[in-house]
């Protein structure tokens, strides 16, 4: 299928034309040998680094568009392509640090090549399973997605002069205070030579600076970013209980069991979603007969039968190559492969709503499952919930980069190629990324879960290598206090979810937030504080409260300034020269500018490791 040609002028007229086999593989070429690989060392470095990566969504939109410039407007749909396959690169590389596991466990290094068989099969079988919920997570509930709203509206502005005039201020001044901030945040240790006394670091780190995590807080507004806050503090006066009852030992914080809390009402509100969107495609179905279905628009148009078996066939090819080539139990991959149809779709709402794709969390509760039904091998254990880390990493990636799409009409059976063409260059680029880092750098072959204070450990944390071998050393410790958390966190988010939408669906209650002030601001304290929407409260379980506060900061401000431009607007004419679009507010130009500093910053600070590795 080929997009639309367009006529060529000015230096557009040098570049393929749009839709030709020339076009796709320019796009592939840049993205694949450039853009990606770029996304990529950015990734590897931020996991072996500090323990968590941005995604190479945005930063590669940026350099993206540069590319497709010359083509107009119509240039957007060629560089979300190169964003896809680019991003799809960048999140494989992340998953360098299983081969750090490995070596940290003491377990023996499989051959390369299996491991990016088996790498390969699990990204191309969670790409799969993330397309599967795209017309639920992106075209029913139309969650936000932070990144892939952020990339949709960099794309329109770069690739669009008229839009580019009036949005580069605001795009361009978010970006710089983005990558000053992200340089601050990865480069601590240097304020070291300026003087800083070792206590004055310390403080400096205790701030926790988050330009990106400020960026897509602005862009969901207070009523997404506060419930995080309210659930972060709940948890913090909570932890002295639960310290007394064993399910936090003395000094942990609340995110050591509030992620799994979290997970469960995450879990719990879906439930009840899915049920209501099961009954009413019930209903549709039995009324297809009175009046005939409208197809869908050209760009949305998949066949759900080819991907159905796409995805039967790389689940199946995952088993057999991790029975068969890793020699693992088929008993527990099976498990693996089965709990990724509910993680992935657990995860991608997580990551619609508050742009944080718990990726971790699912590995470790996916041990804590599988030890509750008889593992006892952490090497088996790694392998197989692997799965779950790099299909609900790539998984989201597909819903975020559906997103982008869906705000652009951009072809999804194509962009479907390009991702799976990068999952293929990624799962290489991990292995070989994971050797020359760990090579390079010995301290990360040192288990610093077993070694405390090892030298170097604190310019390389390796914070998910970590948890992945704390999470596996424990299998062999009975812990059913993880499965009751979890229960009462399914409990919780039922519970919550059914009272919020028997309380909106009540016409007084709508008629008094239409007409009121008073029930305006009642609906706006139940969403933010009293009765939260679990996906958007539970990001206050899976992250440190520092990061909370920069979410719900960012969300605050971007809320009041609407507040205070509405009360303008409503006193003054519209400009002359039109308005943006209304999903390209202010707020949401800055905050996609914020993430994309960021990465930038993750992107520069990953290049000059890698160069002072190889001079």
């Amino acid at each position: 299928m080929m997009d639309n040609p367009i006529p060529r002028s000015g230096a557009g007229r040098f570049l393929p034309r749009i839709g030709s086999p020339a076009y796709h593989v320019m796009l592939a070429g840049v993205a694949i040998l450039i853009l990606g690989p770029l996304g990529g060392i950015s990734a590897a470095f931020m996991n072996f680094s500090i323990g968590f990566f941005i995604g190479g969504q945005v930063l590669a939109g940026i350099l993206g568009s540069t590319v497709t410039l010359p083509y107009g407007p119509e240039g957007r749909h060629g560089a979300n392509y190169m964003q896809t396959m680019a991003a799809s690169v960048a999140g494989m590389c992340g998953m360098a640090v299983l081969v750090q596991a490995m070596v940290w466990l003491g377990l023996p290094e499989p051959p390369a090549w299996k491991l990016v068989l088996y790498f390969m099969s699990i990204g191309m079988f969670g790409v799969g399973v993330g397309m599967l919920y795209t017309p639920v997570l992106v075209d029913r509930m139309q969650l936000a997605y932070p990144s892939g709203f952020a990339v949709a509206n960099i794309l329109r502005a770069l690739t669009d002069k008229n839009l580019l005039k009036r949005s580069i201020a605001k795009l361009g001044g978010g970006m710089f205070v983005g990558y000053a901030g992200g340089l601050f945040s990865l480069n601590l240790a240097s304020f070291g030579r300026l003087g800083l006394t070792q206590a004055g670091i310390k403080t400096l780190e205790g701030l926790s600076i988050s330009t990106s995590t400020f960026g897509a807080g602005m862009i969901v507004g207070a009523r997404i970013a506060i419930p995080a806050l309210v659930v972060a503090l709940i948890g913090i006066w909570q932890t002295p209980y639960l310290v007394s009852i064993g399910w936090l030992k003395e000094g942990e914080p609340f995110r050591k069991i509030g992620f799994i809390i979290s997970l469960g009402t995450i879990l719990g509100a879906a439930i009840l979603d899915l049920a209501l969107i099961l009954i009413q495609a019930a209903r549709r179905f039995r009324q297809q007969s009175a009046e005939p279905a409208k197809p869908a628009e050209d760009w949305k148009r998949v066949n759900v039968w080819r991907l159905v078996l796409w995805v039967v066939f790389w689940g199946a090819a995952t088993v057999v190559l991790g029975s068969q080539v890793l020699h693992q139990p088929v008993f527990f991959l099976v498990v693996a492969v089965g709990l990724c149809f509910l993680f992935v779709l657990v995860n991608g709402i997580s990551l619609g709503i508050s742009d944080w794709n718990p990726i971790s969390s699912a590995f470790v509760l996916t041990v804590f499952i599988l030890a509750t039904l008889g593992l006892r091998d952490p090497g088996v254990g790694l392998l197989c919930a692997s799965i779950l880390l790099i299909a609900c990493s790539e998984g989201g990636d597909m819903q975020q980069d559906r997103s982008t799409g869906w705000r652009l009409g951009t072809n999804r059976i194509l962009q479907f190629r390009y991702q799976v063409i990068g999952i293929a260059m990624g799962a290489v680029l991990a292995v070989v990324l994971a050797k020359v880092f760990m090579n390079s750098y010995h301290v990360l072959r040192e288990d610093q879960f077993s070694h405390q204070h090892l030298e170097g450990a604190q310019q390389w944390q390796s914070a998910m290598t970590y948890k992945i071998v704390g999470a596996l050393k424990g299998i062999t410790n009975p812990q059913p206090h993880v499965m009751k958390a979890l229960r009462l966190g399914i409990f919780l988010g039922l519970l919550i979810e059914v009272a919020r939408k028997l309380l909106k669906r009540s016409r007084r209650y709508q008629q008094a937030v239409k007409t009121t002030r008073a029930g305006r601001a009642t609906d706006f304290v139940l969403d933010a504080v009293v009765l939260s929407s679990p996906y958007a409260s539970s990001f206050g379980g899976f992250v440190e409260l520092p990061t909370v506060l920069w979410w719900t900061a960012g969300g605050v401000g971007a809320s009041l300034y609407d507040v205070i431009q509405a009360k303008r607007a409503a006193r003054r004419p519209p400009p002359a020269d039109g308005q943006l679009p209304s999903d390209m507010s202010t707020m949401s130009l800055v905050g996609g500018g914020l993430i994309a500093g960021d990465s930038l910053a993750a992107l520069s600070v990953g290049l000059y490791g890698l160069l002072k590795t190889v001079l």
